[in-house]
């Protein structure tokens, strides 16, 4: 099935049913596909079709789950960008995938524009600024949303490519994960399996849509007939309890970072989100302790530990009557996938020993767009000789009862709240910063973030700050790849041949918390 039948079959089954909720906007599913149609219709007359790439550039608003279905339904393939991405990447993005529009808010204008200056790119420009305010050649989403263009039959199938989501990677240069529409139902009926999503479910999600785990709360709830409430941030976390209570949600996905933050408050008590059935969690592995303490706090409430990356969005999960038992496990298989630890060689390791974690499934990636390179390092040959595997790069061990512990990772990559982090592209920026004569990025265990970004600095003017440094970072990277650690150093480590060593360097600082 593809994406947009998801949205057209809630429609009619519960068309006066409340949708999405954003702020003070309320969408119903009869709505919600009306104003998809109406959008698909106009970017369909603006030249936009079958197998064009469409960046959706926004924050969590009702406009941004719009484009998502408009640019299915009109046949395109939608790529979501994190609203904190910096011109630089984003002029990089647009043309790794020769995209041909994008869709954006009225404050990341500038960006786009910025993004664009100097290139003879001819990209459509579909813009929720006021006439007046948007550059000459801007399209107006509110009028796209007016248009009474009628709705092309697109033709395609859920074999066509659905979404592109970057990724890092260890070139500093990010990838496009492929992903089909059959690649997408696969997940989102997997997950809505166990999760046990039914159409009385509430969700509220203040993570980004251009992160896989916030995008799939908008596929999973419109695809069971569910209500999605969505928030932009978890910055003010009273303001969101609030909400969960007002509108009666009852799943609530989290990361590690936001279940410290809830740990640290002194004026909740057990039971304090009564209407909650379900809290997911999956970045960064919770640690014991953190899983017990919210455990008390909600009271009643199923608690799921998972594991996943973009490459096939979830790998695994702790069903909750497991996690007394096993609270430091991600695991078993979702439904309808394999995974298992195998050694260097592709053998089976023995039980509690350290392997490489593949998935085998219906969910796994197309592969990286237009990178034949990357794409055979995780996708190699299967049993079968119509399938590849997912090797995921991560070091796992497996108990003697099947289930799965995360042991690290394989590569360089840095995973913090959840995004992939490629040292090479925060050392570049490092190394651009003015006093910098050398850096080095690594991962620094964290127990809230997973990693923390930690970088080794040295400097050729002794008068450079921290303080300046990260404003300079800040300037040039999105917020999760702000290093949070800077030490300066008077050399960086090196190995014998003189090359600096990320493992010299990791084993040099201290983990965080």
């Amino acid at each position: 099935m593809r994406l947009e039948q998801f949205l057209r079959d809630s429609a009619r089954l519960r068309g006066d049913k409340t949708a999405l909720i954003a702020r003070d906007a309320r969408l119903t599913y009869a709505q919600l596909d009306s104003l998809s149609d109406r959008l698909a219709g106009a970017l369909g007359d603006l030249g936009i079709g079958r197998g064009d790439r469409v960046l959706v550039f926004m924050d969590n608003c009702w406009e941004a789950a719009v484009s998502v279905f408009a640019i299915a339904k009109a046949g395109a393939v939608f790529s979501p960008v994190n609203p904190s991405t910096k011109a630089d990447k984003l002029d990089f993005v647009i043309g790794n995938c020769r995209a041909r529009a994008v869709l954006t808010q009225a404050r990341l204008l500038p960006v786009v524009t910025e993004a664009l200056a100097g290139g003879d790119r001819d990209l459509l420009v579909v813009s929720t600024a006021t006439a007046g305010v948007a550059p000459k050649g801007t399209v107006s989403f509110n009028d796209c949303l007016a248009s009474d263009m009628a709705l092309a039959n697109h033709g395609g199938i859920d074999v066509d490519l659905a979404m592109l989501i970057y990724t890092s990677g260890s070139t500093g240069r990010p990838k496009g994960v492929m992903m089909t529409h059959r690649n997408i139902e696969a997940a989102a009926n997997s997950i809505t399996t166990y999760v046990e999503n039914t159409p009385d479910d509430i969700i509220l999600n203040v993570l980004p849509l251009a992160f896989d785990y916030g995008l799939y709360q908008l596929i999973m709830s419109v695809k069971v007939g569910a209500t999605l409430v969505l928030e932009k941030s978890f910055s003010f976390p009273q303001a969101i309890f609030d909400v969960i209570r007002a509108e009666n949600v009852t799943g609530f996905p989290l990361v590690p970072t936001m279940a410290a933050l809830i740990l640290q408050m002194r004026d909740i008590k057990p039971g304090f989100l009564p209407s909650l059935r379900y809290v997911t969690n999956t970045a960064a592995a919770l640690p014991p302790a953190h899983i017990a303490r919210l455990r008390e706090l909600f009271t009643g409430v199923r608690l799921y530990s998972m594991y996943g990356l973009t490459e096939c969005k979830r790998c695994t999960y702790l069903p909750p009557a497991e996690l007394d038992r096993r609270p430091g496990s991600v695991g078993i298989a979702i439904p309808n996938t394999e995974a298992f630890v195998l050694d260097d060689d592709g053998n089976p390791v023995p039980p509690d020993t350290p392997g490489e974690l593949v998935i085998r499934g219906p969910h796994v990636m197309q592969g990286y767009w237009e990178n034949e390179e990357a794409t055979n390092r995780m996708l190699r040959p299967g049993t079968n000789p119509w399938e590849k595997l997912l090797y995921t790069g991560d070091l796992f061990r497996c108990d003697a009862e099947g289930f799965l512990y995360f042991v690290g990772r394989k590569d360089d990559i840095i995973k913090t709240r959840g995004e992939k982090v490629a040292p090479k592209e925060v050392e570049a920026v490092l190394h651009a910063c003015p006093g910098i004569a050398e850096a080095v990025v690594i991962g620094v265990p964290d127990p809230i973030l997973g990693h923390a970004i930690g970088a080794l600095v040295v400097l050729s003017d002794p008068g450079l700050t921290q303080r300046e440094i990260l404003r300079h970072c800040q300037g040039h990277l999105e917020d999760f790849m702000v290093p949070k650690i800077i030490e300066f150093r008077s050399e960086l480590p090196r190995t014998d041949t003189g090359k600096v060593s990320r493992r010299l360097a990791a084993e040099s600082m201290e983990p965080t918390g």
